[in-house]
């Protein structure tokens, strides 16, 4: 089961094999018309589930679908990484020595900042498509909209995350960011936003814990109260999501972890 923000990423004949698993018509159907068949069709599972007081059980067994299907995914990418650290040339590791870190613990090092890395894209991409696909349920007219560049050439468009209403929501997971030209692309990012007529919404889950990243993002909270736009971080972010959707992911989320068997 693919989920609606991810089937436009698939290759035709990917999409005809899943539309068959769902019985849609595939007969002389472009790759659009295949994408817009599966939008419809699972538009609609929503709005039934919606009618008869299911979207609920509904929503949390898409969300469990996608979290498994990320799990499988970082473990594989992990353990791929792993096996071809084996291979690595660790003359370094006379570095490492020099100041005092035996060649076990650079091992380790190595291993967690390689393995960290694909950890922490990964849980950003996950919970910014399970807070999008919470929207998606109380709002079947929204979802990731471009618009053009109007400050500048670089870059050409600007991708809003979800369009709900009038209010262009950007979702993070969490931002640690600490490059100061962070600031200046965000500041035209939201100046095209409010541009183009829409609201600037900022959504960021966790909150940075190192003093200049935490400047950083003071900075842009101050950047979007300046055009009237939004800014939520940590637990207002959380109850916002709950608000404009009506459904409270940080509790499903829970939830499943409470649920998981780890070793």
């Amino acid at each position: 089961m693919f989920q609606q923000f991810k089937i436009e990423q698939l290759k035709i004949l990917e999409l005809k094999s899943y539309c068959k698993t769902l019985n849609i018509d595939i007969k002389k159907k472009k790759k659009k018309d295949l994408i817009q068949a599966i939008y419809d069709y699972e538009r609609k599972e929503i709005d039934d589930a919606v009618v008869d007081g299911s979207s609920l059980n509904l929503l949390k067994s898409k969300i469990k679908h996608l979290a498994d299907e990320y799990a499988i995914n970082l473990d594989l990418k992990i353990t791929a990484r792993k096996v071809e650290m084996q291979k690595d040339d660790n003359s370094h590791y006379l570095i490492y020595k020099v100041l005092g870190i035996s060649n076990s613990e650079g091992m380790l090092i190595d291993e967690y900042q390689n393995t960290g890395r694909f950890l922490y894209k990964y849980a950003g991409s996950f919970l910014e498509e399970a807070a999008s696909l919470c929207i998606f349920f109380s709002n079947s007219n929204g979802g990731k909209t471009i618009v053009k560049n109007t400050e500048g050439k670089k870059p050409k468009t600007f991708e809003i995350d979800f369009l709900n209403g009038n209010d262009a929501v950007e979702l993070k997971w969490r931002d640690a960011t600490t490059d100061g030209d962070h600031i200046t692309k965000e500041h035209t990012r939201v100046k095209v936003i409010k541009g183009h007529g829409y609201n600037p919404v900022r959504v960021m889950f966790y909150y940075p814990q190192r003093e200049q990243a935490i400047k950083i993002q003071e900075t842009l909270k101050t950047l979007y109260k300046g055009v009237k736009g939004e800014y939520y971080a940590g637990d207002d972010a959380w109850d916002y999501l709950t608000k404009i959707s009506g459904y409270d992911l940080k509790a499903i989320l829970t939830e499943i972890a409470d649920n998981r068997e780890l070793s």
